[in-house]
């Protein structure tokens, strides 16, 4: 039934259903062929960066490349045709990422080295969702995305605050240790104190003085501290946000929060029970 009204369509609904349709067969192909197509595509383009393939096999490296742009772009005339608002395909995220995916090989036309920008290809996987109808999993990513947002001024702050401590730190240390340990200048003592305040330590420069040591131990010590405080404020946010328009109930009384579905009074000191939103006003 579903391949007769297939074969009815005209050639402009065949390549719609073909190319945005993942609920048909075809559909379904279609797209699982352009994301082995990106997968070679992005491979052949990273094993062109290592110089011994390079060397041996570069030539049939860039066939291989061009083939890819021009289905690739062979795609996308193919998209802007088949929809009913190409602009606005044109303008979308993924309409953007698929233009973007086969620029970068013309440009090597103009300007050598930009055919491995072509790694941009490899966001088109986001397809994938859709494929594997996973889209139901952006839900949870939205979550994250509105934490994020929500904590944004919050971690901002966190970050000048932090900023500020390293260039007093580094200042510090400038005036400790002095150009003769390596410190040859407060530009180079802030990188020093960016590096142990994150507990990288690289060890390119490090104090030898008592004085610096012991700063320098603080500094550590700090660092574990920060580091834990970003990872607070987005999980708090991202708690509001999950737990944003449920309904739950808490008694006045004690605060005690863990009752049946269906209880009117409190297990824990039996006073009167009031449904709550989070973040909302108590409901009759």
């Amino acid at each position: 039934m579903e391949d007769q009204q297939y074969s009815r369509k005209t050639l402009k609904q065949k390549l719609y259903v073909i190319i945005f349709e993942d609920d048909t067969k075809v559909g379904k192909i279609f797209d699982l062929i352009v994301l082995y197509a990106i997968l070679a595509s992005v491979l052949a383009v990273m094993l062109e960066s290592v110089k011994d393939i390079e060397v041996q096999y570069g030539y049939y490296l860039t066939i291989i490349e061009w083939i890819f742009t021009i289905l690739f772009t062979i795609e996308y005339i193919s998209r802007l045709y088949v929809s009913d608002k190409p602009l606005k395909y044109a303008l979308s995220f993924l309409g953007l990422i698929d233009l973007f995916s086969i620029i970068p090989t013309y440009l090597t036309l103009f300007v050598s080295g930009t055919h491995f920008l072509i790694v941009i290809r490899s966001v088109r996987l986001l397809r994938v969702f859709r494929i594997l109808k996973l889209t139901r999993y952006l839900s949870e990513a939205k979550v994250l995305g509105d934490a994020l947002k929500a904590s944004r001024y919050k971690i901002l702050i966190f970050m000048l605050s932090v900023f500020s401590l390293q260039i007093i730190s580094g200042t510090i240390m400038y005036l400790i240790e002095g150009a003769e340990n390596g410190f040859t200048s407060i530009p180079r003592s802030i990188y020093w104190a960016i590096v142990t305040l994150t507990t990288v330590g690289y060890g390119d420069i490090a104090p030898t003085t008592v004085i610096g040591q012991a700063f320098a131990s603080i500094l550590m010590i700090t660092g574990y501290a920060i580091l834990a405080v970003p990872t607070g404020i987005v999980t708090s946010e991202i708690t509001r946000e999950h737990l944003k328009g449920k309904r739950f109930q808490v008694c006045d009384n004690c605060f005690h929060d863990e009752h049946s579905k269906d209880a009117e009074f409190c297990q824990k000191c039996g006073s009167t029970l009031n449904w709550r939103s989070y973040g909302g006003k108590p409901s009759n």
